[in-house]
């Protein structure tokens, strides 16, 4: 009898490469980053930056210094605080999705211009014409800032693809929400990321809602790790809203990329307090979820709760904070006081160069 052709499960079963190793083993291996006291101090002032400057940004949109959309990302600060400081700033890139101003100041991006940048001033880190949308800096290889739904991946791969044509030795963190993880351009990257083994870590910010539509309302899969699988892309579930968790995933996801593996798919659980955007009454939600999410689950408190638990003091936080606010304040001024962009900046940066 002649031979059969293998079925799809034999095939499956023979195929030493099928079963992924996945990286959530080594990650729950060591689930906790072993931070030392100066460097929590200093996620903790980062994560404070963000929250502060973000809630002065929703004053400012209510006054009418802030047009268009603007999405905050008060409760989020874990996720970008905890992955960006595990990049080497020299050689890596990060993308994002519209929800950008707290990864820019995560990578050390000076308060004021990106304050500018929102109320669309001359001075602002786009000369005022991204606002707060479209913010990009190639000086520090943050690539936006991005409005269109999912588009950030594909060009998040274009960037891997730059790194591993280089040879710089850098990846590219490509950000982008659970709603964006329907897009069909993030499979068809995640299929070209494994296929070429790009160094990029795909990174699903899951604040539980696409705008205001609940994930299991609109995803089949709703555990988007597993996302990955189908293109042999090894997926890491980790809790968004403990720093020290997330920058203790990120060692594992980035040694992984770093050492020519190809691509990881990294799912971060977080939750936005405030509503999608400053336009958003966010009436899709209970008041009580979201003060649950505040009392038990907000980033800042939780570290807070230990650098008190390592001896800090409450006046010592408390001074943290005011130097923030003064900070935050100090940069609102600046913006307020800079002159918007003359009517010549619309022909500028419109292409890379003369042809």
């Amino acid at each position: 009898m002649a031979n059969q052709p293998a079925t799809p499960a034999e095939t499956a079963g023979d195929d030493s490469d099928f079963l992924l190793h996945s990286l959530q083993d080594a990650f729950l291996a060591k689930k906790r980053y072993a931070a030392s006291e100066e460097e929590m101090l200093e996620f903790y002032r980062q994560m404070l930056l963000i929250r502060r400057f973000e809630e002065k940004a929703g004053q400012l949109y209510g006054l009418g210094l802030i047009g268009g959309f603007c999405h905050l990302y008060i409760g989020q600060e874990a996720v970008a605080i905890g992955l960006q400081s595990a990049l080497d700033n020299e050689r890596d890139s990060v993308i994002t999705g519209y929800r950008d101003h707290g990864h820019m100041l995560a990578y050390g991006i000076d308060p004021k211009v990106i304050m500018a940048e929102l109320t669309g001033r001359e001075s602002g880190i786009s000369r005022g014409k991204g606002g707060s949308m479209h913010m990009f800096s190639t000086e520090h290889k943050f690539y936006g800032g991005h409005g269109i739904v999912g588009a950030q991946v594909a060009l998040g791969g274009g960037l891997a693809l730059a790194h591993q044509y280089n040879e710089d030795g850098g990846l590219c963190l490509a950000y982008f929400g659970d709603g964006a993880a329907n897009q069909g351009q993030v499979y068809e990257t995640f299929n070209m990321a494994a296929l070429w083994n790009l160094p990029i870590v795909f990174v699903v910010e899951d604040n539980q809602y696409a705008m205001g539509t609940a994930t299991k309302r609109s995803s089949a899969e709703t555990r988007f790790y597993r996302r990955g699988t189908a293109f042999r892309i090894p997926g890491m579930e980790v809790n968004g809203m403990d720093v020290l968790e997330v920058r203790a995933a990120a060692e594992v996801a980035f040694e992984h990329v770093r050492a020519g593996k190809g691509p990881v798919l990294m799912e971060l659980n977080t939750y936005r307090f405030r509503g999608h955007s400053m336009s958003d009454p966010a009436k899709y939600r209970t008041r009580e979820e979201v003060q649950d999410q505040r009392d038990h689950h907000d980033p800042i408190e939780g570290l807070k709760k230990a650098l008190l638990e390592a001896g800090k003091t409450e006046d010592e936080l408390k001074a943290i904070d005011k130097a923030i606010r003064a900070e935050v304040a100090e940069a609102a001024d600046f913006a307020e006081t800079s002159p918007e962009p003359g009517a010549e900046e619309l022909y500028t940066d419109v292409l890379v160069g003369e042809y």
